[in-house]
């Protein structure tokens, strides 16, 4: 009878042991995998789009030069462009600011408002650049990254230029790369095609580019897109476009398109069917003495 009940008692105790083992083992595995996440990266097609969208910025604003920094969000280096004639030191600016704004997740002017209010130990912090012209990149709610300009004419210009740039990651994809353009193959029937002509439309619009249906039988007003660098197709029709000069009286009308009444000391060509103009962003340009129907596509490149 003992040698039944110490079985017993060994069966009980193995048994105790078995779930204690288990809900240890559970435990331990829970707060692992919860700390397994997925998060948003930087691709170094999405960095070189943000860099381009920031000289172009730069170049409407006639900055004297820029280097443009942009790095992860670990700070890491994952593209840099420095404007011809920008001072050599520009470089390592414009990298500190923007892994000060990735790393703190702040732009960089609220730490250099912060010491210039009195608290100067923040200057000890490690591998820190808290001069205005960092932006952190942001996409949906999460921070992938930072971009940093030094060498404008001031610093609120490095700032201004910083944030066309940081706008423009707002419009990135997500693919399985990471961060990037969008990959998705787009279709447009012929049909919707030849409506497009008929009323003006965009075919598509991703954010970093557009497709536009345009068509056009008067006169146009001068535009500045400070983004988008336009590439013209025309398919039908004739008529002058002038390009360059200045837009005297240009209003914007939204963010970062602007519009006037003429242009002043541009250069004019004469297009017809199957020639191909391209705008960079920034030039002024409009469309004068249109002959017949001026039928013409319009990729804006952001």
């Amino acid at each position: 009878m003992r040698a039944i009940e110490r079985a017993r008692e060994i069966g009980v105790v193995k048994w105790l042991g078995s779930i204690v083992t288990a809900v240890l083992v559970a435990s331990a595995a829970g707060p692992a995998h919860a700390q397994v996440v997925e998060k948003k990266g930087l691709t170094l097609n999405a960095a070189r789009q943000v860099i381009a969208t920031a000289i172009g910025e730069a170049r409407r604003l006639g900055a004297p030069g820029a280097v443009i920094a942009v790095v992860d969000d670990g700070g890491n280096l994952v593209a840099l462009e420095r404007l011809d004639g920008t001072f050599p030191a520009g470089a390592p600016i414009s990298i500190g600011k923007a892994r000060t704004a990735a790393t703190f997740k702040k732009p960089t002017k609220v730490f250099e408002d912060i010491i210039k209010n009195g608290r100067t130990a923040m200057v000890a912090l490690p591998d820190f650049t808290p001069l205005q012209g960092g932006i952190p990149l942001v996409l949906g709610e999460e921070v992938i990254g930072g971009i940093g300009v030094s060498g404008a004419a001031s610093a609120q210009q490095d700032e201004e230029i910083a944030m066309a740039g940081a706008a423009a990651a707002k419009a990135l994809k997500v693919g399985a790369a990471g961060a990037e353009l969008s990959r998705r193959v787009t279709f447009i029937d012929h049909q919707t095609v030849a409506e497009g002509f008929e009323k003006g439309r965009v075919l598509v619009d991703t954010g970093n580019y557009m497709v536009h249906a345009s068509h056009r039988d008067m006169n146009g007003i001068a535009e500045i897109h400070t983004l988008d660098t336009d590439l013209v197709y025309v398919l039908a029709g004739s008529a002058t476009i002038v390009t360059g000069g200045a837009v005297p009286g240009a209003k914007a009308i939204e963010p970062n398109e602007l519009r006037g009444p003429a242009i002043v000391g541009g250069e004019s060509r004469r297009v017809v069917k199957g020639d191909v103009v391209v705008i960079p962003a920034g030039v002024p340009h409009m469309f004068t003495d249109v002959q017949g129907a001026l039928d013409y596509y319009v990729v804006k490149v952001r």
